[in-house]
């Protein structure tokens, strides 16, 4: 299938606008992602239809912990990534075209199959995941906009490198994202990511004022993106630009892919960043990857009030009425709480 956001270019090079590595393909090569293909020309989506991983999550996997909260997420995936994450959680097949000599694989399930599976499902939305969604951008285009004939919201996860026209183009139909600020220094990204910071942070505002709900990941790597100093600038930054209503998720860190010659990151640094975050001024600040921790539950900023007591990705317990603490009366950001 012909792809959105590309123009051609001299000599059959295509260049292609969907995310900030705005790559430039000679034909019959690929771009970073590794899933559209210059085809005498024409840039081609190689992924459309073709899911490596369909699972129905409950929402707080995402994680979203504001949105809808104890609800179920048809989540989908197909293969491929723009980023080269030495950390990656799922490289067996975000990293599989890249690692595995252009490998894609996935059954063909196509917008109205997602979307009919997901109501059959008692799913409020769709999440598109696992991988990097905006690499099968068409795919998520398409069903998205389905979707929301069919009243389901859509979500993605994402690590927020797609360009402002590819979020433009798709943000009517997208509803909310989980997007990984995976640090705050543009030597990380460039070392371990194979990407830049500034884009990311671009993304996240733009999302910001088109009324898209944003809640932000950061996954704690001990000693390359948690000294506090960095710390503090991140959470200043999503409080300061992005707003204090901003759910922050700081997760544990586990050796895996290319990078298993760091240890797990202690909990306690992850308590120490949760309180940067509330220091800065965020009013909700969770830990991921540590189940049993307090810093998974949703509190009252207001008055400290456990509102929403989760257990790992499911909620026991929402006291919250009206979007409002029912002890304070605090307003509580977020969607159908």
């Amino acid at each position: 299938m012909e792809a959105y956001l590309y123009e051609p270019l001299e000599k059959k090079k295509v260049k292609c606008s969907l995310c900030n590595h705005r790559c430039i393909i000679k034909e019959g090569r690929r771009g970073i992602c590794g899933v559209r293909e210059n085809r005498g020309g024409v840039l081609e989506t190689l992924v459309y239809g073709r899911l490596i991983a369909r699972n129905i999550d409950p929402i707080e996997k995402k994680p979203l912990f504001h949105l809808m909260p104890g609800s179920l997420s048809y989540s989908v995936a197909t293969v491929g990534c723009n980023f080269k994450c030495q950390f990656c959680q799922n490289a067996d097949i975000a990293q599989m075209p890249s690692d595995r000599d252009g490998m894609i694989v996935g059954d063909f399930f196509s917008p109205d199959d997602i979307v009919n599976a997901a109501l059959r499902g008692d799913c409020k939305t769709i999440a598109y995941t696992y991988t990097e969604p905006t690499v099968f951008f068409e795919l998520a285009y398409d069903t998205a906009k389905l979707a929301h004939q069919k009243g389901i919201n859509n979500i993605f996860v994402t690590n927020g490198y797609m360009t402002a026209e590819a979020l433009n183009m798709i943000h009517p139909y997208l509803d909310a994202a989980n997007v990984d600020l995976k640090a705050y220094t543009h030597d990380f990204y460039k070392t371990y990511c194979g990407a830049k910071l500034a884009p990311v942070k671009e993304t996240l505002k733009l999302m910001k004022s088109l009324g898209v709900f944003v809640e932000v990941t950061t996954l704690l790597i001990p000693g390359l993106n948690d000294a506090m100093d960095e710390l503090e600038e991140l959470a200043a930054f999503l409080a300061g630009t992005l707003g204090t209503e901003t759910p922050w998720h700081i997760s544990r860190f586990h050796p895996t892919y290319r990078l298993k010659d760091r240890p797990s990151t202690p909990v306690k640094t992850l308590v120490v960043a949760r309180e940067i975050g509330i220091k800065a001024g965020l009013k909700y600040v969770y830990t991921g990857n540590v189940p049993g921790e307090s810093g998974e539950k949703t509190f009252c900023y207001q008055c400290g009030k456990i509102l929403i007591d989760r257990w790992g990705f499911y909620v026991r317990e929402n006291l919250i009425e009206n979007g409002r603490c029912p002890n304070c009366g605090a307003e509580i950001d977020g969607v159908e709480l």
